[in-house]
């Protein structure tokens, strides 16, 4: 393995470039014909166009990526997160070709990517799941499951994921008239029309556990993080450890995740998910690649996790223990988002202009915006993590409040000012967190 072609953009683009860097590979950038100006284009050594601005045609395009591979000569290929990280069919069509694919292998792809199959497999393995019901066929099966099971609800896609595919139903006759839409939605996102139903949790906290593995037989997990404020499913603050938690529930979550981890014959970097409420937790899914939320794991270690999976894909061993990792400190992440959190948080475009960006003692900022960067409307609209360290909760949120009033852009509408409420708030202050943090401090129409 000594060239790796980078399949994606942004941010996470410019962070496997770097990791790539320092672990002597070659890098292989792409982009569509709207980015040639991007920051990871320049930046790498070789830069291939794979298509138009559409991502179907470009980063989402197999064959794309499979002749950029061919015409640079990559033998391996991160898909970073987002878009094709968690095919299996790219993780196929990789091997098939002698091509690296930095991640887990495909059969694991495809088990990680059926949450039903995943659910009851994990569940074999003495990891706690919510109660639920198997793949439906119909709204009438579905409301004889739900009578058992109880309202409220949650109907679920099957092959959903990142907080997509999920409705919450109150009722039969809500469940009767969402069954046919979000059956229609499964299919249409996810080319898998199965749904299925778990009990619905009103207020639990989003914990989740990053796990490494390699193909020696080594796991180890780095400790929990918390997701837990969230708009719409759609994670926007995260932080490790999980605050608040007790020390005993955080090795149970963490045995727990190593676990699933081992029933689903887990490879490489990934994370196990769980809702938890009071001592109790439950394992939601698992996420079958590098995460947004990853650098907090990172300040908390010490180590580069692009790095491990790097290391991990050229056949190395982890080479350290579970007991040689030392959890330090704390660190909090928010997600600048180009959205107008006046229009509903709709998309914002425009040319960016950059005033001040934040700096300093345990600052960290994960960004590929530069100055006059256009901003299109084809593409996830993460324009930065700004990560924030202290030797405690308190002094990893007073920095991020601090780097957050720094963070001053214009040309495209941000959601700075939500985040700067939330870091602010009482009870965010207080680790007083659920899911609904973000509906209890601004109620949406």
């Amino acid at each position: 393995m000594e060239k790796v072609l980078i399949a994606n953009r942004g941010e996470i683009a410019l962070r496997i470039l770097e990791a790539c860097r320092e672990e002597g590979l070659t890098a292989v950038a792409v982009f569509s014909e709207v980015e040639r100006e991007a920051l990871h284009v320049r930046e790498a050594p070789q830069a291939v166009c794979i298509g138009p601005a559409p991502p179907a045609r470009s980063y989402l395009s197999i064959p794309a990526l499979m002749a950029a591979c061919e015409v640079t000569g990559a033998d391996a290929l991160h898909p970073g997160y987002g878009f094709l990280s968690e095919s299996a069919e790219l993780a196929e069509i990789c091997h098939a070709h002698g091509i690296k694919f930095v991640g887990p292998p495909a059969p694991v792809l495809k088990l990680a990517g059926d949450k039903l199959a995943a659910k009851a497999r994990v569940a074999q393995a003495g990891v706690p799941t919510l109660p639920g019901s198997p793949a439906l066929a119909s709204p009438e099966e579905a409301r004889r499951y739900a009578r058992e099971l109880g309202y409220p609800l949650l109907l679920k896609a099957a092959a959903g994921g990142g907080g997509r595919g999920i409705r919450i139903v109150s009722s039969e006759e809500e469940l009767s008239a969402q069954f046919p839409r979000a059956q229609e939605e499964a299919r249409r996102a996810f080319a898998d029309p199965r749904l299925f139903l778990e009990r619905f949790l009103p207020s639990p906290r989003h914990v989740e556990v990053q796990v490494l593995a390699d193909e020696h037989g080594h796991i180890v997990h780095w400790g929990t993080r918390d997701c837990t404020v969230q708009r719409r499913h759609q994670k926007l603050v995260e932080e490790a450890p999980a605050p608040g938690l007790p020390p005993e529930l955080c090795q149970r979550l963490a045995a727990a995740a190593v676990r699933a981890a081992e029933a689903l014959g887990y490879v490489g970097a990934g994370t196990v998910e769980f809702l938890v409420e009071g001592e109790e937790f439950y394992f939601i899914e698992m996420n079958a690649r590098i995460q947004v939320e990853h650098p907090v794991s990172e300040m908390l270690v010490g180590r580069n996790l692009i790095r491990e999976q790097l290391r991990v894909a050229r056949g190395e061993a982890l080479g350290y223990s579970q007991d040689q990792i030392e959890l330090w400190g704390h660190a909090m992440e928010c997600r600048i988002n180009a959205e107008d959190p006046a229009q509903g948080f709709a998309p914002s475009c425009g040319r960016l202009h950059l005033h001040c960006l934040p700096g300093g003692v345990g600052v960290r900022l994960d960004t590929h915006i530069y100055q006059g960067m256009e901003v299109l409307p084809y593409y996830d609209s993460l324009l930065a993590k700004l990560i924030t360290y202290g030797e405690d909760r308190e002094e990893a949120r007073i920095r991020m409040y601090s780097a957050l009033r720094r963070f001053q852009i214009s040309g495209v509408a941000t959601n700075r000012d939500v985040m700067l409420e939330v870091i602010a708030h009482p009870d965010f202050a207080a680790g007083r967190l659920s899911t609904d943090f973000l509906e209890r401090l601004s109620p949406e129409p």
